[in-house]
Formats: C-alpha cells, structure tokens, sequence
C-alpha cells in the first residue's frame, strides 16, 4: 500500500490534471484538500469486496425468524445506527446516511483517525473558522516569544475579528497559531489566529505590531542591533505600506526610538500612526519594583516612564501615585530613586539572567495593551509611548517617550503634565540625546 501526499497531487496538475490512484493506496486528507484547491481529479479503483460467508436459510415462520423464542414474543431489535434513527423524532426508519464523496475519510482513516500522527479527515482552513464579525483585524510580525505573547494577548481580548501571526520561518507562525487557536475556548475567545510565512499576511489589518529584529545578547546594549535591525524593520515596513496601507503600527524592536523612526520613514505613514512601545513596559517595571516594597500593589501604581527606553529613561515621581498618594509620602526618596535606577536597567537584567534571549512576557504584554486601547477607542487611558512632540514640553524633530492618549486611529492627543523644572530638563536632554541617534538612521 502507498500513501499518495500533496506532493503527488501537484505533480498530477502538472500532468494533466488527473491523479490515478491503485487499489488500496492511502490518499492523505490533505491531498484530497490539495486536489480540491487546484482542480485535480483523483480516479481510485474501487476496492474489490470482501467475501462473506454463506448464512443459513432460515424458513419462514420459525421461531428464528418471527422473534418468538421459548413462548415469548421478543420484536426484531435493530442494533447500531438503526436503532438510534428508530428512536429520534421525525426521522424516518432505517439505515443511517453515509458520508460520501471526495470529503469522505476512507477506511484506513477512520480506524487511525484518534491516534497521535495518523491522517485526518480534511477540516476548514483555521483563517475560514466561523464568519466576519466587522470588528478590528490585528497583526504581529514576528512569531518568537515577544510576538507570541502579544499575539496571545490580542486573541485573550476578543476585540479583533482575525490576529495574523507572521514569521519567515516555515511553519512557524502557523504552529503557533494553530496552537494559540486551540485553547479559544479556554479564555472564552472568538478571535480567528492564523499564521502566515510571510509579512504579506497582514494585508488589510488594522492594527501591526512588529517585532522583527534580533534580541539582546549578554554584554549587549540596545543600540548594538541598530544596523542589523534597521535593514530587517526598513524591509518589513515596505511590505506594511504595500499591504496594510491603513494600519497603525506599534514598533517593539530595539534600539526602540530608532526603529520606531525607521519604521514611520520606510512606510511613510504620518506620525500619529507610527508608535514607539517603550513606556508601557517601563511604567510596568517600574510599578511592579514599588509592589517589592510592599507599601503597595503594583496594580494600584499610576507613573509615567518617559524620555528613553534606555539611559535617558525619566520618571517624573512628581506625578507618581499609589492609591491617591504621592509615591514620596509612602517611600523614601533614597528607595525610590533606586527602583527608578533598577526600572532603567530591568532589561540588561533579564537578559543576564536568561543568557540565551531577552525579556518577552512583559513587552509582548505592553504591545497588546497599547493596540486593544486602540480598538477600543479607550482615550481615558494615559499612556507613556514614543511619539514625535509637536512643540509639547518644549520638544520637536524627535521622537521621545511621552503620556499619551490613544485612539482607533493611533495617537490622539499627548497629554501635558505639570513635571518639576528638573524633570523637564531631565526630559529635554533625552529628547535631544535620541534626535542625534536617530538622524543617525535617517
């Protein structure tokens, strides 16, 4: 017996268009699937039928055939599917219909249908599941662990209609997609995820988060992946324009402010539509060292990391709160400029610890939140991200990390706050230390 593939499929196309199969070869669900998709006929011998043994004659009006056994009267008792159509309401008697056709699963298929690695029958492609909803279709570019979480994040939500989960790895994305998908029912989840091999999958999303680039290595610092992730964000931001010409794009690559920039002149979209993910993650830091503290939970923390997402991080504890108050009144000021110091550095941190990669729980996290504000048009939210100021705090031609407020089409509004005078200068400097680094990659 063989087992004819897609593979035998494509051939057929190739050569006609008809793909003869011999008696008692395996044809694969996915290459009935194939088959169907590009219009190949598959011509199988029909099996030849078993042979039965004889049954006995049974004359009529015995007690064998009338059912009536040691005096009793016992009706003819159907078994199976029969029975089960006998009983059910409004269906007539008689044997249970039959899947056929080219969809139909073949012998060998059933009888290894619930074993770990046997053929299956063919199922709707996972990006066909269920209808168009209208709402929102979201992107990632990038199938590592950032690019998962966030995809994870985006599905948790049931905001989107589809999330497409992107990588230039064969079968990555989909592996994860289809993985992702299987647990829908266990966050209570109506949103699509399907995977694609190429950045031409976001075609007409809403919303992309890219994440491309490579990560931080032990001894790194984020400006060391300039060159190599500029080339990698520039590529996949031209894909973006030619296929995704309306969608916001959240950039979580480093050096972050850098290839936010990168990303906004390759797609050419205004800069409201281009957005630099940095503070989120920052602020989270930040809130979960003050939870160490155990003065507070970092759920109750409200603060603002602005400026880098980097050495010239500024968080205004000025602004700082937990629960309504100062941060300055429940902590000294010695502790909490030293979690701001530990904030600054939480990412060289992490790395050191993993040595093998860098930190993805947390950004891939911080990306979703910052695209669901976005399709919920959530504009009570004050966020921290890296934008270009128009003349707020006194800043232009830069891109800094500023409080923002987001909406369905990206930034809505930066928001001014009342910082110190030293924080504003704090804040200028970085400002002005990130314009030289990013005319660097213009």
């Amino acid at each position: 017996m063989a087992v004819i593939g897609a593979e035998q499929v494509d051939a057929a196309k190739r050569d006609g268009g008809v793909l003869r199969v011999a008696r008692g070869d395996l044809v694969t669900p996915l290459a009935r699937e194939r088959a169907r998709e590009i219009g190949v006929r598959i011509d199988q011998e029909a099996p030849v039928p078993p042979k039965r043994a004889p049954q006995p004659v049974v004359p009529p009006n015995t007690l064998a055939n009338t059912g009536v056994a040691k005096g009793r009267q016992v009706p003819p008792r159907p078994n199976g599917s029969a029975a089960r159509a006998a009983s059910a309401p409004g269906r007539p008697a008689g044997p249970a219909p039959m899947l056929t056709g080219p969809s139909a699963p073949d012998a060998a298929t059933v009888n290894t249908l619930y074993r770990r690695g046997a053929p299956a029958p063919a199922l709707p492609a996972l990006g066909s599941v269920g209808a168009r909803t209208g709402r929102p279709r979201a992107a990632v570019v990038g199938a590592g662990h950032v690019g998962a979480v966030a995809a994870m994040r985006l599905a948790e939500s049931d905001l989107f209609d589809e999330v497409v989960l992107t990588d230039i790895v064969e079968g990555l994305a989909a592996g994860i997609a289809l993985d992702l998908w299987h647990g829908a029912s266990l966050c209570g989840s109506s949103t699509r995820i399907t995977g694609a091999d190429s950045v031409d999958g976001v075609a007409g999303c809403d919303y992309v988060i890219v994440t491309a680039g490579r990560p931080r290595k032990p001894g790194m610092s984020r400006t060391d992946l300039t060159n190599v992730n500029a080339a990698i964000v520039g590529s996949v931001s031209e894909r973006i324009r030619a296929v995704a010409p309306n969608s916001v794009v959240v950039v979580v690559s480093n050096p972050l402010e850098e290839m936010t920039h990168v990303a906004q002149l390759k797609t050419g979209f205004p800069p409201e539509r281009v957005l630099g993910m940095a503070g989120v993650l920052d602020t989270a830091r930040f809130a979960s060292l003050v939870g160490l503290t155990g003065k507070t939970r970092p759920d109750q923390v409200v603060a603002y990391a602005l400026g880098s997402h980097g050495p010239e991080m500024v968080v205004p504890l000025s602004q700082a709160t937990a629960g309504g108050r100062k941060l300055t009144e429940l902590i000294d000021r010695p502790t909490l400029d030293a979690i701001v110091e530990r904030t600054r550095d939480s990412g060289a941190e992490v790395v050191s610890l993993l040595k093998t990669g860098s930190a993805y729980f947390s950004p891939g996290q911080s990306a979703a939140l910052m695209v669901t504000t976005m399709a919920r048009d959530d504009r009570s939210s004050v966020l921290a991200c890296a934008v270009v100021p128009n003349g707020q705090y006194g800043l232009r031609d830069t891109r800094v990390g500023l409080p923002v407020r987001l909406g369905r089409g990206g930034l809505a509004e930066i928001v001014e706050l009342p910082l110190e005078p030293a924080e504003r200068t704090a804040l200028a400097e970085a400002a002005a230390r990130l314009a030289e680094r990013i005319s660097a990659v213009s």
